[in-house]
């Protein structure tokens, strides 16, 4: 069955985006961005909310750009023909290969664990992620923890009162103090 992952940078003291809308503090080196390329290899489909498939948008037409480098060059061929469903109240309509989710997260995840398929179904966002990991629906969390302190904005994890029990299963520290963390959640 397809494990289901919620991978993102996040701050020492656990947050996605800082109080002021920012998450400028999680621009990778190169060894991290080259490790979020190899990562995303790994990905049959992505799940994303509303607001990270905006952010996400810019790789669309970024292969336009000649003064791009080899390595968002890679990342673009990577991302752009990655499967994509995109859980939205407001979007009527969504560009590349993604599609408008049909069911709730939890239909779609079961549909696409159903379907052939290789890969991980990864989620990409921390309001999704919260919906997700209330279903308990997480098989792993990777972290990306960025050596600074933002002191608010948008949690990593969310904030529901239940335990969740967690393995260590792969930790790697990168040139730039950044530190990646995954752990399988305990069934």
């Amino acid at each position: 069955m397809r494990s289901v992952t919620y991978a993102m940078g996040v701050s020492l003291d656990g947050y996605i985006v800082g109080p002021d809308g920012t998450f400028d503090w999680t621009d990778p080196d190169d060894d991290v961005f080259r490790f979020w390329i190899d990562e995303t290899r790994n990905v049959g489909v992505h799940l994303l909310g509303r607001r990270l498939y905006e952010t996400m948008l810019y790789w669309e037409t970024a292969d336009q750009d000649p003064e791009l480098d080899d390595a968002n060059r890679e990342w673009i061929e990577v991302w752009n023909p990655l499967p994509k469903v995109v859980f939205s109240r407001t979007l009527t309509e969504v560009q590349g290969h993604a599609r408008l989710a049909t069911g709730s997260v939890a239909e779609e995840i079961a549909r696409l664990r159903a379907e052939p398929g290789e890969g991980e179904i990864a989620i990409g966002g921390a309001t999704l992620a919260a919906e997700v990991a209330a279903a308990d629906l997480i098989d792993e969390y990777r972290v990306m923890v960025y050596p600074v302190l933002v002191g608010g904005g948008i949690p990593y994890f969310p904030r529901a009162e239940r335990r969740v029990d967690l393995e260590l299963v792969e930790t790697r520290t990168f040139n730039s103090r950044v530190v990646h963390l995954r752990y399988r959640v305990r069934r």
